[in-house]
């Protein structure tokens, strides 16, 4: 299904449980979105968690680990996706193994969406296929005009993912700094988060930015390489 969405929207196959930095608080979670990426987890799963929790990455990393299993995925954000017919998104998605809606918030108040989605549940529930779905608000909280909708979110297993503090940002950019096979020192490492925005999304931004810069210019990442290559 991932290859008829328009514009070639689809799950960014870069990303995995495996460079997700993990939490203590969110290793139950993370532990169960792999058991059912792989068909071995819960059917319905809800996670919510503030802006920068993780969340897409996660429901991402769900799509790359059941391709890498076999099995047929579909990663769909709304907030790419909400001004196309929901009837169209959603055709076929019993035929999935794994549905991962983002953004879920969005198609609240959305009529189009609200019954698609209520109609879909119905029919992946027939098929067995599992639906991971993510959002900021808890699903008692995005306030569906749709009853019958409302009372099947209330029903999934609902988890709620921690977001990070500064430290813990700090640490995640290492991690991912590892992940790519780059040495970063912590002190390389503090002065990027203070100087770039704190957002993680953009600290990783700078950090692929640098590993690029790194590998052309045959250079480490020192303090004055990375104050060169991002003009500060």
């Amino acid at each position: 299904m991932s290859e008829q969405l328009p514009l070639g929207l689809g799950p960014d196959k870069s990303l995995s449980f495996d460079n997700f930095h993990t939490l203590g608080a969110n290793r139950l979670l993370v532990n169960q979105l792999r058991l059912q990426a792989v068909g071995e987890g819960e059917q319905w799963v809800y996670l919510h968690g503030a802006a920068e929790s993780g969340r897409s990455h996660l429901l991402q990393a769900a799509c790359q680990a059941a391709s890498v299993a076999g099995l047929r995925s579909a990663y769909l954000p709304l907030k790419d996706l909400i001004l196309y017919p929901a009837r169209d998104l959603l055709d076929g998605v019993e035929q999935l193994h794994l549905l991962c809606i983002d953004d879920l918030d969005l198609a609240a108040g959305n009529a189009d969406w609200e019954e698609t989605l209520f109609h879909s549940y119905n029919r992946m529930l027939q098929s067995g296929s599992a639906m991971l779905i993510a959002a900021a608000k808890p699903a008692a909280a995005l306030g569906c005009t749709l009853a019958d909708l409302q009372s099947r979110l209330s029903s999934y297993s609902v988890y709620q993912l921690r977001g990070l503090q500064d430290e813990e940002k700090m640490q995640a950019l290492q991690f991912r700094a590892e992940c790519l096979g780059l040495d970063l020192s912590q002190e390389v490492v503090e002065y990027l988060y203070h100087r770039a925005s704190r957002n993680l999304e953009s600290l990783f931004a700078c950090l692929e930015r640098l590993d690029s810069e790194s590998l052309r210019q045959k250079r480490g990442l020192t303090k004055p390489f990375v104050k060169q290559v991002m003009e500060w």
